[in-house]
């Protein structure tokens, strides 16, 4: 049984479950996967809603959403004014759902619909998230580093112990939300926003497909970059890591401080080269540097966090099966 909103039981008879999906360039693989979706739950007790939210795409993602909503009673559609990002879309998905249980998968089709009773079982064993891990990753050997480089940067920035078992394919009980329902920034990590109201995580193993058709927008540097706007938004470690290498470099100044007068006072003579006092500046000031680029992204939060900018905005929506614009 579900823990839904409120501490109330839902059994599998009642129970609602809400697929969350982040839509962009997915008009060739958008209605697939809802048919997928639809017919992975035609077998199972539980009441299905589907939300695509259409992030900025600029082919006709938006139009194929509209005509799902128009042939599918359970699918819904936003679409987001411009494109605000994955985690953005799905925030604004989560924040609709309307299920005691909440899904969010890829619209690339490489998370298998029927992989989706998988993690509702684990659900049912009492935990409060549960990722689906592909047994072996296709998305090529660039992409994959950077994805192991994330989620390392995720355990040690954040102390997020279970980076490494997480992914886009997700499900949690809706109450979770509750903790981040105030939460206002254009940084935004679905992941880490889990852990501000609980810590029992699981995951479950899951079959992974190519992708069907198109290329990832996640390159190599944006997920670099994604990694470093979710550690300094989300963490103050980094300005914590400044401050250790600062120190270490104190106490080694200071060490070659005490090894010149030592030079000095029992040998009579200083320690030659120029070579050595060029490295030592270098070093030092590349430390400097490095701290201050760490402040200065702080600074920068900061900064974006006074401009007070919106997670996402929805520019049109559908409802009972047409497309309504606010």
């Amino acid at each position: 049984m579900f823990l839904g909103d409120g501490g109330s039981l839902m059994t599998q008879a009642t129970g609602l479950v809400t697929v969350v999906v982040p839509v962009y360039n997915g008009a060739e693989t958008i209605e697939p996967l809802v048919q997928g979706i639809v017919d992975a739950f035609a077998d199972l007790k539980w009441s299905l809603e589907i939300i695509l939210v259409n992030d900025g795409s600029p082919d006709a993602s938006w139009r194929v959403i509209q005509k799902l909503a128009q042939t599918y009673p359970s699918v819904q559609g936003l679409n987001l004014m411009r494109n605000f990002g994955q985690h953005n879309a799905l925030l604004a998905g989560i924040r609709r759902a309307r299920g005691a249980v909440i899904v969010t998968m890829d619209d690339d089709l490489q998370n298998p619909p029927e992989e989706v009773p998988k993690l509702l079982a684990q659900l049912e064993q009492g935990h409060d998230v549960v990722y689906g891990i592909p047994a072996e990753g296709r998305h090529g050997l660039f992409r994959d580093f950077a994805s192991v480089f994330a989620k390392i940067a995720l355990r040690i920035g954040l102390g997020y112990q279970h980076a490494s078992r997480t992914s886009a394919f997700r499900a949690f009980r809706a109450s979770l939300r509750n903790a981040f329902a105030d939460f206002n920034s254009k940084h935004v990590s679905i992941d880490v926003l889990l852990t501000w109201a609980t810590t029992d995580f699981c995951a479950v193993t899951v079959d992974h497909r190519s992708r069907a058709s198109g290329r990832s927008g996640y390159t190599l540097w944006k997920l670099l970059r994604h990694t470093a706007n979710v550690v300094t938004s989300f963490s103050t470690r980094p300005l914590k890591l400044a401050s250790l290498i600062g120190f270490t470099f104190t106490l080694f100044g200071f060490g070659v401080l005490i090894y010149s007068l030592l030079m000095f006072l029992v040998y009579g003579r200083s320690v030659p080269g120029f070579t050595f006092l060029a490295s030592a500046i270098a070093i030092f000031s590349g430390v400097q540097l490095f701290s201050l680029g760490i402040i200065g992204e702080y600074i920068g939060r900061i900064h974006q966090r006074a401009l007070n900018q919106p997670c996402y905005v929805i520019a049109s929506e559908t409802a009972d099966g047409e497309a309504n614009s606010p």
